[in-house]
Order: structure tokens, then sequence, then C-alpha cells
């Protein structure tokens, strides 16, 4: 895949692939301007992880993946599918997790 193009998707749109390997795609119902923002609070807690395990801090650590995890759920990509959740379902699980992710790390 070069860098400039979309990720292959599987016909029904749910998954996306990545070197012959599915991965679930993001919610397509997530405005483009939060998707951005939550893919940012996204590559700021894989970078935290990143420094705390070369730090052997595990607290931070586990903050760190918690961020990811909180990430990657607001973005439909962990969790309830979002092909399985109500428009309103989907709609909050965005909104509560960039609330929640910018409280954490309003700078992002």
């Amino acid at each position: 895949m070069e860098a400039d193009q979309s990720p292959e998707r599987t016909p029904d749109g749910h998954f996306v692939v990545i070197r012959g390997r599915k991965w679930r795609a993001t919610d397509p119902s997530v405005p483009e301007e939060a998707a951005a923002r939550l893919r940012r609070h996204l590559m700021s807690a894989r970078r935290a992880v990143r420094r705390a395990l070369a730090e052997s801090d595990a607290r931070a650590e586990a903050a760190a993946r918690a961020r990811v995890n909180r990430a990657k759920v607001a973005l439909g990509e962990r969790g309830t599918p979002w092909w399985e959740q109500s428009d309103g379902a989907r709609r909050e699980r965005w909104e509560g997790g960039l609330a929640e992710l910018d409280e954490r790390a309003p700078d992002v």
C-alpha cells in the first residue's frame, strides 16, 4: 500500500486489510474533524507508551495504554462493533471519548 492510498476494505466496509491482516475500520460516522483529533490523541498516547517502556515506568505505561484504548474505542476500532450500535450510541461513544481524552491531554 502506498502512503497516499487508503487501505483495502472488506466488502462490508467493517474491516481494513493491511499486509494481509484484517483490522476493524474506524467508524465512518465519526466526523473527520473529530476523527483527526482522536487520531492525534491515539498517536500521542502511543508515543507515551514508548517513552514509559524506555523509562521502565509501569504506572506511566498503564496510563498511556488506557489512553490508547480510549482513543481506539472512541474511533470504533475496539469495543462493541460500530455497525451493531444505534446512531445515537455511536455518537455518544466518540463524543464521550473525545471529551475524556481532551480533558486528560488538552494540548493534543
